[in-house]
Order: structure tokens, then C-alpha cells, then sequence
């Protein structure tokens, strides 16, 4: 059981590190987002690790960023782009 915990950690590692390349490589990565993503995701998980001991519900907010919900505003529309 502990080399299948093992591997499954070590595969996770390679795609999050696969990813990060990515991200860093791309000249199309929107690096912003991303981060985005990353934290309204860790803030879902916290909420709903904590939902039992608070005992409210938890609805977790699965918008895309900066379409709905929580996050920071869209501001590419007074931006010049940069391609």
C-alpha cells in the first residue's frame, strides 16, 4: 500500500511539474487566471473542510475566473494586449 501511496504522489508531482513548465514556457500561458484558479480552488477546499466543525453549507464556486463569482475583475478591456 505504501509504494501504490508513492506512486501515486510521485505522478501527481511530475504533472503539477509538467504544468508549471508549461506555464512558465507558453508565451499564450494567461499566468493570471491560472493563479486564479489555483486560489479560488484552495479557498473551496478550505471551506469545505471547515463546513463540519462551522455547520454551514458550502456551495464551491466552480466559475471560470473572472466570468462570475469571486475573484478579481476582468481588466484586459482598458489594457493594451500584449501578443
Amino acid at each position: 500500500m505504501e509504494k501504490f501511496i508513492e506512486a501515486g504522489v510521485t505522478i501527481a508531482g511530475l504533472i503539477a511539474a509538467i504544468a508549471i513548465i508549461a506555464l512558465i514556457i507558453s508565451p499564450k500561458a494567461t499566468t493570471a487566471q491560472v493563479v486564479q484558479a489555483v486560489a479560488s480552488g484552495y479557498g473551496n477546499d478550505i471551506a469545505v473542510a471547515i463546513s463540519p466543525v462551522t455547520g454551514t453549507q458550502v456551495t464551491p464556486n466552480l466559475s471560470y475566473p473572472n466570468s462570475s463569482g469571486f475573484g478579481l475583475p476582468n481588466f484586459s478591456m482598458g489594457l493594451p494586449s500584449f501578443q
